[in-house]
């Protein structure tokens, strides 16, 4: 089976995170995000905490990841403790010289844990050590991907269209939907995948006007649309895709809505570009649906950012005024969903470019009939 994998230099990272901490006017930081850590040590384990000065970095894990962690963190210290990695990691920023408060993202954290956390502290510091960050601090450096990531991410796309390709020659009426999903899994596994990016939608028929159809034992019809929404995961990296094709012969109202979606799909992928505003995009790809009265049947937003998790910043839908960045890889996939009827999704992964957009995800999107 391949492995992919490629070389980073995760002190460069914690160096960028650094600035980024001085900025916001903190002397430490702690981390328990699981991909915000792999992200900046390397660590691809369950259960951990990075703990980060100015000065130093030391991962928090357990006895379970002593071999991997002293085999993938080359950045930081690594030290293996008998209780929760974060509390230990707490506990080492409050004893660092110089360390007067740790920020924390508030984001991935429960009220639980940081009562525990706090708990944890001498009793003079538990009331202001630990600080809630104004705007998160490793997920701007994990929005930009740099050439490494673009190239898992590409090839993680790409093995995605080739299980596409497949999948058209297994599907037929009367196949259970979750027969189809299992089928797409195993291929996907069988091409290197170290797992599925989210739960496969199959969605058929009626069901197809489920934006979030996930497979049943639904069988497929002789006549309906076939939802395929899905994406793997390659070197830690997701990819993301939807096509949809119909199964028999489209009526006009079918095929006139596919291609309303079909068009919507693509001004919006035509919108992508560096410094234009999320909000913008989402509008490329709606005012096509609005046009022809189908607006109202698009009810989620447009993208959302794609990397180390299936869902990032940021998020391109109605009103967002946050500005794609080149490096960014953001999914484009309007859709229209008939309640009892049909539903359709067209979607692809986009990397933005200096000039624009390249899509990642290169397989036939004009009406496929099966």
């Amino acid at each position: 089976m391949p492995c992919y994998s490629y070389a980073v230099d995760h002190s460069r990272r914690i160096g960028l995170l650094r600035r980024r901490l001085t900025r916001a006017g903190l002397t430490g930081l702690l981390v328990t995000h699981l991909p915000d850590l792999r992200y900046l040590s390397g660590f691809t384990g369950s259960s951990a905490a990075l703990a980060v000065t100015r000065r130093a970095a030391r991962l928090f894990t357990d006895g379970r990841y002593t071999t991997q962690a002293a085999e993938e963190v080359k950045a930081a210290q690594v030290q293996i403790v008998a209780s929760s990695p974060a509390v230990a990691a707490v506990q080492w920023l409050a004893a660092q010289a110089g360390v007067t408060s740790a920020g924390f993202d508030a984001t991935h954290v429960t009220v639980a844990e940081l009562a525990r956390w706090k708990q944890a502290l001498p009793f003079k510091l538990r009331k202001a050590f630990l600080t809630e960050l104004a705007a998160p601090l490793v997920e701007p450096l994990r929005n930009v991907k740099d050439e490494d990531e673009l190239a898992l991410i590409s090839k993680a796309a790409l093995t995605g269209c080739e299980l596409f390709e497949h999948m058209l020659g297994f599907i037929r009426p009367g196949l259970r939907e979750t027969e189809v999903a299992a089928e797409l899994e195993y291929q996907a596994r069988l091409k290197g995948a170290e797992g599925m990016s989210f739960e496969t939608i199959v969605a058929s028929g009626a069901r197809s006007a489920l934006p979030h159809g996930r497979a049943t034992s639904a069988r497929l019809p002789r006549r309906g649309f076939l939802t395929l929404d899905f994406g793997i995961i390659l070197g830690g990296y997701c990819s993301d895709m939807t096509r949809t094709v119909y199964l028999g012969k489209p009526g006009t109202n079918e095929r006139d809505t596919y291609q309303a979606v079909l068009e919507a799909q693509e001004a919006g992928v035509a919108a992508v570009g560096p410094n234009v505003r999320c909000g913008e995009v989402d509008e490329a790809a709606r005012s096509v649906l609005r046009k022809v009265g189908l607006a109202e049947a698009f009810s989620h937003s447009t993208g959302h950012g794609v990397g180390l998790e299936i869902h990032e910043s940021p998020r391109i839908g109605a009103g967002q005024t946050a500005r794609l960045l080149t490096g960014m890889v953001v999914t484009i996939e309007p859709g229209v969903y008939l309640a009892g009827q049909f539903g359709i999704r067209i979607e692809d992964m986009v990397a933005v470019t200096r000039s624009g957009g390249q899509v990642l995800t290169p397989a036939p999107k004009a009406l496929i009939e099966l």
